[in-house]
């Protein structure tokens, strides 16, 4: 489907096979790799995380954080960038997960965890209809309100500008479940276990 050259990085803890099989599902091939130099040379950058929040940001600063300098860079470069769960949450500055871990802070906010409560099960997991934010990118185009992705979750981004918020749902309360700006995008849930509406996804990122 696409000659771009699209990297997965691993961050030492992610569902990277389910990620890397879901775009081959989207005739995309793509290389699973930690080697900053590989993502730095990507034209297309997928990061997954999953387990806590400091696993991943201690995943990016290995090796002296050549990591963590090679996806800001091409972030920063403006090539198409696809966050997924922890790898999106990375996006922000800290997670009340593990306050001491440092994100790439790209995103103003932070991110928090579900308020205990009677009758809400935390973690969050399963199929949720999420709506439309004020966020626009190509990646959900002709996605629209209603639309079901699957979730495992405790802890859920908290964007400090609106205007970022792609796509919310709610449990307990209502978040955010998607960012976007610019050449970025992340979501909360997981596009690889979502099925036809998280292929769509996959594939217009591939085809941006």
């Amino acid at each position: 489907m696409s000659a771009a050259r699209v990297v997965v990085a691993d961050l030492g803890s992610g569902n990277l096979r389910s990620v890397e099989k879901a775009l081959g599902a989207v005739g995309c091939h793509a290389l699973v790799t930690a080697d900053a130099d590989a993502v730095a040379r990507a034209d297309r950058l997928v990061v997954p995380g999953q387990g806590a929040f400091g696993a991943c940001a201690a995943g990016l600063d290995r090796a002296g954080g050549a990591l963590r300098g090679a996806v800001h860079a091409f972030i920063q470069s403006g090539r198409p960038f696809f966050g997924i769960c922890i790898g999106m949450q990375l996006l922000f500055e800290r997670s009340e997960e593990n306050p001491d871990a440092r994100g790439l802070a790209l995103f103003p906010g932070g991110v928090r965890r579900f308020t205990d409560r009677p009758g809400l099960k935390i973690p969050h997991m399963g199929w949720n209809r999420t709506r439309r934010g004020p966020a626009k990118t190509d990646v959900l185009a002709d996605t629209p309100d209603g639309t079901f992705f699957y979730f495992v979750h405790s802890f859920y981004p908290d964007p400090a500008r609106a205007e970022h918020a792609a796509l919310s749902t709610d449990h307990g309360v209502e978040f955010c479940v998607a960012v976007a700006r610019d050449n970025v995008f992340g979501c909360q849930f997981h596009p690889e276990k979502s099925q036809g509406a998280g292929q769509a996804l996959l594939r217009r990122f591939v085809a941006s």
